[in-house]
């Protein structure tokens, strides 16, 4: 039995839709589904708004915030060497109080450590998770968190070799292989096209955040990438990397045009191929 269907694409292409149109189906044919869209701060194999700490770090942490340690421990689990903290659960739990440890947790977000560190760290999460599922009677879905999240850290971020990438996401693969994956790709003819559709569709601060990210660090800087004709270059150089990493996989996979953003047309193909 499947229990896991990636979804892939470039930010504007749709692919938020059409994962949520794949659980969509599946609900209907009373399918245990389990959908996880980007950002999800609970999702089972990657990790959004977590903090990583060695154990002595983690002691010192505690140690220093004692009026704290006990919502702290609340949301910390044992990690390879140390203990990770989901600091956005934290700071429901302890409101106005965050402010107190914002500069001890965002520095060691999973997603701004080392790249090496930041790797291992996802290999044992995303062990963790075939494992659970592999005990489940459920279909989980993911969106973005297997091909685009190496890619944007390995390249956006940390300017990595394509072969160090494309290992990276090779090891995910040969993880995930227990659970009998599908690779869905959703394209765009013209990236221009659709990711100027999305910078404008989508709220200022996540434009110019984007924009930033893009621009001044790891490959864009490298480049010197400046706004937004910056951005489209670095996001061009993704998606080739993207799309090579894609055709290597040793997995059963598809791609799903949506340059029209006929999403009839595309609940349709996902009809044809899922049944």
């Amino acid at each position: 039995m499947r229990k896991l269907i990636l979804v892939e694409g470039l930010p504007g292409s749709g692919k938020t839709t059409t994962a949520q149109l794949i659980a969509d189906q599946y609900k209907e044919k009373d399918y245990d589904v389990r959908l996880f869209l980007e950002g999800n701060t609970r999702h089972p194999a990657d990790y959004d708004a977590v903090s990583y700490f060695t154990s002595k770090e983690f002691e010192h942490f505690i140690g220093q915030y004692s009026s704290l340690a006990r919502q702290i421990e609340q949301h910390a689990e044992e990690r390879p060497d140390g203990m990770i903290v989901r600091w956005a659960h934290l700071k429901q739990d302890i409101g106005d109080q965050f402010e107190l440890v914002r500069d001890e947790l965002l520095p060691r977000d999973i997603y701004e450590l080392p790249l090496d560190l930041h790797m291992e760290l996802m290999v044992d999460s995303y062990e963790r998770f075939v494992d659970q599922a592999m005990v489940e009677d459920a279909l989980y879905i993911f969106e973005c968190c297997f091909i685009q999240n190496p890619v944007t850290i390995g390249l956006i971020k940390y300017d990595a070799t394509e072969e160090v990438i494309t290992s990276y996401v090779e090891r995910l693969a040969k993880i995930i292989e227990r659970l009998d994956p599908l690779l869905i790709y959703v394209e765009q003819d013209d990236i221009r096209k659709s990711f100027t559709k999305a910078f404008h569709e989508r709220p200022k601060e996540w434009a110019e955040g984007f924009v930033n990210y893009y621009n001044n660090q790891g490959y864009g800087k490298t480049i010197g990438a400046e706004g937004y004709e910056g951005t489209l270059s670095v996001l061009q150089t993704r998606s080739d990397l993207e799309n090579r990493i894609f055709e290597q996989l040793p997995m059963e996979k598809l791609r799903i045009n949506n340059s029209a953003f006929n999403m009839n047309g595309i609940k349709e193909t996902l009809k044809k191929i899922l049944d």
